[in-house]
C-alpha cells in the first residue's frame, strides 16, 4: 500500500511505509530525502521500494525523429524546455516512471513528448489530454486545468487530499479523474 499526494501543481510525492519521493516535473528532479541529494536528469533508480525511471524527453523525441527522417520524412531539432508554475525552466525535461510495488505511475506534468517511451501505465499523473488518451491509464491525478480536463474527457472529477493504492487491482475498471488538494 502506498499514498499519493501533491502540495503544488508541479509535484507529486509517493509515500509507501518505508520511503516518501517527491517528483518534480518543472524542475526535473527526485527528492528521496537522500544524503546526497536530489536526483536530476534520466536514469534508473532504486529508492528503498520505489523504482524510478527517469527518460530524457527531448532525447526520446530526438531518437524518435532520427527513425522518421531515416524512413523519408525530414527532420526536426528538439530544444523543449519545461516552465514551472513560478517561471523556472528545467533545461532537459525528464518524465519519471515510478513502480511501487507493482503498480506503474507516470509523471508527465503537461508533457506530451516521449510518450511511447512510457509503456502500459496503472496512474497518470498529467495536465495533458492527449496524454491520457494515448496511454491509457486506469487513473488519472490532474497535475493542472483540471476543468478543461474533465470536460474534454467528458469525466467527473473527485477531489481527495491523499490517494491511497492498496495494488494494481484495487485501481478502478473504467477510467477515473482525482483531484489531489
Amino acid at each position: 500500500m502506498f499514498e499519493i499526494e501533491s502540495k503544488n501543481p508541479d509535484e507529486i510525492t509517493i509515500t509507501t511505509k518505508k520511503t516518501s519521493v517527491t517528483v518534480n516535473v518543472a524542475q526535473s528532479e527526485v527528492d528521496g530525502n537522500l544524503s546526497v541529494g536530489k536526483i536530476q536528469g534520466p536514469g534508473e533508480f532504486e529508492i528503498g521500494d520505489i523504482y524510478i525511471k527517469g527518460i530524457d524527453v527531448i532525447e526520446a523525441q530526438t531518437s524518435a525523429e532520427r527513425s522518421a527522417s531515416e524512413d523519408g520524412k525530414s527532420e526536426k531539432k528538439a530544444t523543449d524546455a519545461t516552465i514551472s508554475s513560478d517561471g523556472s525552466v528545467a533545461e532537459r525535461p525528464v518524465t519519471y516512471l515510478v513502480t511501487v510495488g507493482g503498480v506503474k505511475i507516470a509523471v508527465i506534468g503537461g508533457c506530451e513528448k516521449a510518450l511511447d517511451e512510457l509503456g502500459m501505465v496503472d496512474i497518470l499523473c498529467t495536465s495533458s489530454v492527449r496524454a491520457v488518451r494515448e496511454i491509457e491509464p486506469k487513473l488519472v491525478i490532474s497535475m493542472g486545468n483540471i476543468d478543461g480536463m474533465v470536460t474534454e474527457l467528458k469525466l467527473t472529477a473527485r477531489t481527495e487530499k491523499k490517494l491511497k493504492v492498496k495494488n494494481a487491482d484495487s485501481l478502478p475498471v473504467a477510467l477515473e479523474v482525482v483531484v489531489l488538494s
